[in-house]
């Protein structure tokens, strides 16, 4: 694809935005009924737990759940890392080969990773694989993640976000990165998951060939 002439070089592009007192207040609040919900759903499973449940093992009013979460679903499935990826994406060099952007933020990211962080991450793969109301839901996070990456991609390149060519790259990079995931929830993680995003990557940087 023919790049920008006037796209902007990595130093120039704003980092994110710094995070205010009160919104990191409403992130520690997500990430307690998160972790809360988790931890019932390794106990009891994910069809026995309720949200009054969750509510209380945060220590939290139901109606504060559903304030984060509308949906059961949505404490699988939002997550403060959209922001992230989407940063991640624009620093990178304009020029780059999409694939290798991503590649390089995701395992970037992976790596960042706290351990409890990244045995949630493994539980929600898990639960997106075994669980049917969470797999149908995950396709509006798949629209709203592909219309980011688009986004960034529009820019490089000076072509339309609404371009087909753009937004099947966009698609295949998310499904690259979901199969990864799932395939290393599947296998009971006995692999790298960095080392599977890599290989996903791989594939899709050689032309979706063998």
């Amino acid at each position: 694809m023919t790049r920008m002439a006037s796209a902007p070089k990595t130093a120039d592009r704003p980092g994110p935005p710094k995070t205010g007192l009160r919104e990191r207040k409403k992130i520690q609040t997500r990430r307690a009924i998160r972790r809360a919900a988790y931890r019932l759903f390794a106990e009891h499973g994910y069809e026995a737990t309720s949200v009054d449940r969750i509510a209380a093992a945060a220590d939290v009013s139901p109606s504060t759940v559903f304030r984060y979460f509308p949906t059961r679903e949505d404490i699988v499935l939002t997550d403060e890392y959209d922001p992230l990826l989407e940063a991640g994406l624009r620093a990178r060099p304009a020029d780059e080969p999409m694939a290798e952007s991503m590649r390089h933020v995701a395992v970037e990211a992976l790596r960042r990773l706290p351990a409890e962080e990244r045995a949630e991450l493994a539980q929600r793969a898990r639960l997106i694989r075994e669980v049917p109301a969470i797999r149908g839901r995950t396709a509006e996070n798949t629209a709203r993640d592909s219309a980011m990456i688009s986004a960034v991609l529009a820019e490089r390149t000076g072509r339309s976000a609404d371009d087909l060519e753009v937004r099947v790259i966009s698609a295949a990079l998310l499904a690259g990165l979901q199969e990864a995931l799932l395939h290393w929830a599947a296998d009971g993680r006995p692999k790298d998951l960095g080392t599977l995003i890599d290989r996903s990557m791989n594939v899709l940087g050689r032309g979706l060939t063998l």
